[in-house]
């Protein structure tokens, strides 16, 4: 039980319903589409398409996403590969031809083909039970209003914004300035858009005047994205891959997304005894930054686009994590792993529903990069992705750009399961940092019993290229005590991720947690 003297937040509980996310108006709306008698993953989609709108820093339906749910009655846990392909004609020796060694990310050439409204659609028509036209009401109402603009999203806009260009910057600024706390933020132009795909689906977004608008502003800036690219979008059911962790089962959405990584991360972590620790001590946030950096290595060497990750099964295997964590030294810091030439980021958002029915759903829906490519379609403000910026140019590499390849997503859904059941959707936004605060927050709960938001709330630090980023809530000695293990511990400007989760208790109680870092909510009913 947290400390009432001090500032936090309760957990959320309830029994009918709930949704956590990280903006309160998509929890709102979420919530009212149970109320209506829509499920899990149509609550999930309306509040989905809906913080494109409230966070458009972070998302929209230029984008991409995943997903992980549950059906009633079936404890199996599926996945769908809502992610999209580069070009047909994209190709990395074309880049390493005109001298680049990254792909530029505010170029046509980091824009993939967004597939997260063929997604949408797909799991729309195949488990939901509202029409597209209820679901996308509540985001095309709040676009043609506007939203008033939260504060953690303009706390992002003034950096993020700099990516803006052409379309981007009349669509996504107020006469070149960004949008403050309070500024009522309009995208009628994305209002139009749904309201298409809600009277017509997939077809009115990939094909015809909406296509024509994306197509037009990626090949005045040399794009060679063509109507057939658009046109073939669609996304695909997969298997997840898993993991066990003291009793309990991490569910992760298999490559191209990097859930993989948190899984061996945790494979690494079941070799140390880090419940004898304090949670925030420097003892475990070194044992955690160590196995990170071994983690995320084998990441940038396996991880691609699922046809091309060949070596899935060896990152995974237990004698694979028995002989990383045998690298780690309790007493020393290892050099950082090798930082990936491909770009990653910080910016997505996560919405979990959980219905009466137990139907549970883990969505996460990103444009990548701060505003994505900055690039925007002329009429409609369509804002799209450089989510092919995650590609690596390195000849031969598993992940180097080729045409109708899909990159390596930082992006994950997640699920806890205990005793065969499906015990917590969650996630944890952050870019390159959610297979680390995925396992921070399982370990936070299994290791040290804190219960959903104190685990969503506790202090986080991340061991990246650039050094151990520690955030400020942890105590004064922590930093001088992992310095002095060697760690080149950085404050960063902005906290790490932003996480999502509600625990389903065997008495059908639901607990939400919201993290604190962004300007969202759990509600239940």
């Amino acid at each position: 039980m947290r400390d009432f003297h001090l500032p936090g937040r309760s957990g959320t509980y309830a029994t009918d319903g709930m949704c956590a996310t990280s903006h309160p108006l998509a929890a709102r709306t979420a919530i009212d589409i149970l109320e209506r008698g829509g499920n899990a993953m149509d609550a999930a989609i309306a509040g989905a398409v809906l913080l494109g709108i409230c966070e458009p820093q972070m998302t929209g339906i230029g984008g991409d996403c995943f997903a992980l749910f549950t059906t009633p009655g079936d404890p199996a846990i599926r996945a769908l590969n809502g992610s999209g392909r580069a070009p047909a004609a994209a190709s990395a020796a074309a880049l390493r031809d005109k001298g680049h060694e990254t792909v530029p990310l505010h170029s046509a050439d980091a824009v993939t083909i967004p597939c997260a409204i063929d997604a949408f659609c797909r799991l729309s028509a195949d488990h939901g039970r509202l029409g597209l036209d209820t679901l996308l009401a509540p985001a095309i109402r709040y676009a043609d209003a506007g939203v008033p603009v939260a504060p953690r999203v303009a706390f992002d806009w003034p950096v993020a914004g700099k990516a803006l260009q052409g379309h981007g910057i009349a669509h996504y600024t107020r006469n070149g300035q960004p949008l403050a706390t309070g500024d009522i933020f309009r995208a009628p132009g994305q209002a139009e858009v749904l309201r298409r795909i809600a009277r017509h689906g997939r077809t009115a977004f990939y094909e015809g005047e909406v296509a024509e608008d994306m197509l037009a502003a990626l090949n005045a800036l040399d794009g060679v994205h063509t109507a057939e690219d658009f046109a073939a979008a669609q996304s695909d059911y997969t298997d997840p891959v898993q993991g066990e962790y003291k009793g309990a089962t991490l569910v992760e959405h298999p490559p191209n997304g990097q859930g993989a990584t948190a899984i061996l991360l945790m494979n690494i972590l079941r070799h140390f005894d880090l419940a004898s620790m304090p949670p925030g001590s420097a003892g475990r946030i070194h044992i955690e930054a160590e196995a990170t950096k071994l983690a995320y290595d084998a990441r940038n060497r396996f991880i691609a686009d699922p046809d091309r990750t060949a070596r899935l099964a060896h990152m995974l295997a237990p004698e694979t994590a028995a002989r990383l964590a045998a690298l780690i030294d309790p007493r020393r810091a290892m050099p950082a792993a090798a930082p990936l030439t491909e770009a990653i980021h910080r910016d997505t958002v996560y919405i979990t529903v959980v219905d009466r029915d137990r139907m549970a759903v883990s969505f996460i829906y990103s444009i990548f990069h701060g505003f994505g490519s900055g690039i925007a379609s002329g009429k409609f403000g369509i804002l799209m992705q450089n989510r092919g910026a995650g590609f690596s140019l390195t000849e031969g590499h598993p992940n180097e750009m080729a045409g109708g390849s899909r990159p390596m997503h930082t992006i994950i859904p997640a699920m806890l399961a205990e005793n065969g059941r499906v015990t917590m959707p969650f996630g944890v936004m952050g870019g390159g940092y959610q297979p680390a605060g995925h396992a921070r927050l399982v370990s936070n709960m299994v290791d040290f019993g804190m219960d959903v938001q104190a685990a969503i709330d506790a202090p986080r630090a991340f061991a990246d290229p650039a050094g151990l980023k520690l955030e400020r809530g942890h105590a004064p000695d922590v930093a001088q005590a992992l310095a002095d293990l060697g760690h080149e511990v950085i404050v960063p400007r902005d906290p790490l991720g932003g996480a999502q989760a509600i625990r389903i208790h065997d008495s059908g109680v639901l607990e939400g947690g919201s993290d604190a870092r962004k300007d969202g909510c759990a509600l239940g009913y």
